[in-house]
């Protein structure tokens, strides 16, 4: 398969360059290996862990192994092995040369909180997801989203004149809903992609999720599942969640953490300020891949998308994780929220970069109306000065203006 750029790139070799330990952590199949061998597999060595057999004898002797096995290496799901991780710390306090090992793992469990504790000052961690909008289309390096968190962002006009000659790819949103980011997906027949989520799920619930659960709840966490892609982009009621598969809220939140912690459940906080009042505490959660959330919610097909009732939540859901993917590159990621008054002013997504807010409404339609930047108004009315030109991101194909602070721009500039 063709390698595909991925905006993550230059933050990979800054890191690799500066510390002797970078930790590449990301949801199975999301293109972890892919991006060390492409870079570095001519130079380091590559080691591929399994979950049952100890094919390198690290478990008995991971001391044994380091030496036998000097640096530079490629240490591919290091989850797998966490007696090699103390092995680790000693051999980088030995020799701190930048580059000396780079690791891959797709879980934030335990190991690899134990590998971010032990290795504190000497690991870089990035997180990489599946591809991206632009990573698909060749187009990883055009950042706008860039310039306009770090540019003149209190008019439109400055908005409008960053943005300008830039133009619709007139992508389908539920083609691209449909199919997801998975990376060996996009080279599949659209027939072949249900079979494919199929194993996917399969072997998540075999290898990671029957690692952290007991093997009775297995078939219960797959429901779980299934019930968590049709509530992304809701407001996460643990109390509720669980309800219909038997569940109860402490579990529900404990089966959410799982999820979290292997990379398929992204969850955003709600905002919230001192001198803002009755605010929606509640956190707001999406399925980390639209294509995944498809196969759950067993929808068969991209034209089956579009009529679907839960369409506006999966182009939510597509928009959020972009938005999310992108701001990885950055050297310190900015920070997501989601805002609700219990008034019933809602924005989608709240990013908070230098202490400046930018909100970011999610519409599916397309056409953008001035009414759809109704919350984007009253949210920039209490924040103030913080609070930024506004966007309206929706299933159209124009830059239009809404007002004289909010801007709607289509879902595929992302």
């Amino acid at each position: 398969m063709k390698y595909i750029h991925r905006v993550l790139e230059r933050k990979l070799l800054a890191y690799a360059e500066s510390f002797p330990c970078t930790l590449v952590s990301g949801a199975r199949q999301v293109g972890k290996s892919t991006l060390l061998e492409h870079f570095f597999g001519k130079t380091h060595r590559t080691f591929v862990f399994d979950p049952v057999e100890d094919i390198y004898g690290v478990r008995q002797d991971p001391d044994l192994f380091l030496k036998n096995n000097p640096p530079p290496l490629i240490l591919d799901e290091i989850q797998y092995v966490p007696e090699l991780i103390p092995a680790l710390k000693r051999a980088v306090d030995r020799s701190r040369t930048p580059g000396m090992y780079l690791i891959t793992g797709s879980q934030q469990w335990e190991i690899m909180k134990q590998l971010a504790e032990s290795l504190a000052g000497r690991v870089g961690i990035l997180e990489l997801s599946g591809f991206s909008l632009a990573e698909q289309f060749g187009s990883a390096s055009q950042d706008w989203l860039t310039r306009w968190l770090e540019g003149d962002s209190q008019n439109s006009d400055g908005v409008l004149d960053m943005l300008h000659g830039m133009g619709s790819r007139k992508l389908s949103a539920t083609r691209q809903i449909w199919r997801g980011g998975f990376p060996e997906v996009q080279t599949l027949r659209d027939e072949v992609v249900p079979g494919w989520m199929r194993g996917y799920v399969g072997t998540y619930l075999q290898r990671d999720v029957r690692v952290l659960l007991d093997a009775r709840d297995e078939t219960q966490f797959a429901a779980f599942l299934a019930l968590c892609a049709s509530l992304s982009a809701q407001e996460c009621n643990y109390n509720h969640l669980g309800r219909d598969i038997g569940l109860s809220a402490p579990s529900a939140k404990r089966w959410i953490g799982i999820l979290r912690g292997t990379y398929q459940w992204l969850e955003i906080p709600a905002f919230s300020a001192n001198h803002i009042k009755r605010l929606s505490s509640r956190p707001k959660g999406y399925l980390s891949d639209t294509g995944l959330a498809c196969y759950l919610m067993r929808i068969s097909s991209d034209q089956a998308v579009q009529g679907h009732p839960a369409f506006g939540a999966l182009f939510e859901t597509l928009v959020a994780t972009e938005i999310h993917k992108r701001i990885q590159s950055f050297p310190l990621p900015p920070a997501l929220y989601h805002y609700r008054q219990h008034s019933g002013a809602e924005v989608d997504l709240i990013i908070e970069k230098d202490g400046k807010l930018f909100p970011v409404e999610i519409k599916s339609s397309t056409k953008a109306h001035p009414m759809d930047a109704r919350s984007i108004r009253i949210f920039q009315e209490k924040e103030k000065d913080r609070a930024q030109t506004g966007l309206v991101v929706y299933a159209g194909e124009e830059l239009l203006r809404l007002n004289e602070r909010c801007l709607a721009v289509p879902f595929d500039w992302l």
